[in-house]
């Protein structure tokens, strides 16, 4: 597979929706990853009460926001994503919590 043109360099909406799938194919490698930290979590926590930490959610959305704001765009579009994210994160790791103590 070939690599998309950089957003810039393109010149057509075949060219910018190859982008556009390349860049979701990329993120979905790294949502991957990420719920592997889920998974990690669900093992190590031993209180399901601290599947949801608020105080780590408000946390990462902060932490989002800044990122955003420095690489110059809107923070507060990329914390409603992120909120969606941490939100489906969480009832993942709850699942997960619940299905490693149904297998002891």
């Amino acid at each position: 597979m070939t690599s998309a043109k950089l957003p810039e360099q393109c010149e057509t909406m075949i060219e910018v929706r190859a982008g556009v799938d390349q860049v979701d194919r990329e993120l979905v490698a790294l949502l991957v990853r990420r719920f592997g930290y889920m998974d990690a979590a669900a093992r190590i926590k031993t209180d399901r009460n601290a599947v949801r930490d608020e105080a780590r959610k408000a946390e990462v959305l902060g932490n989002v926001a800044r990122a955003a704001e420095a690489a110059g765009l809107e923070p507060e579009r990329l914390r409603a994503v992120w909120n969606e994210l941490v939100e489906q994160s969480i009832a993942y790791e709850a699942v997960e919590w619940d299905r490693a103590r149904a297998d002891r």
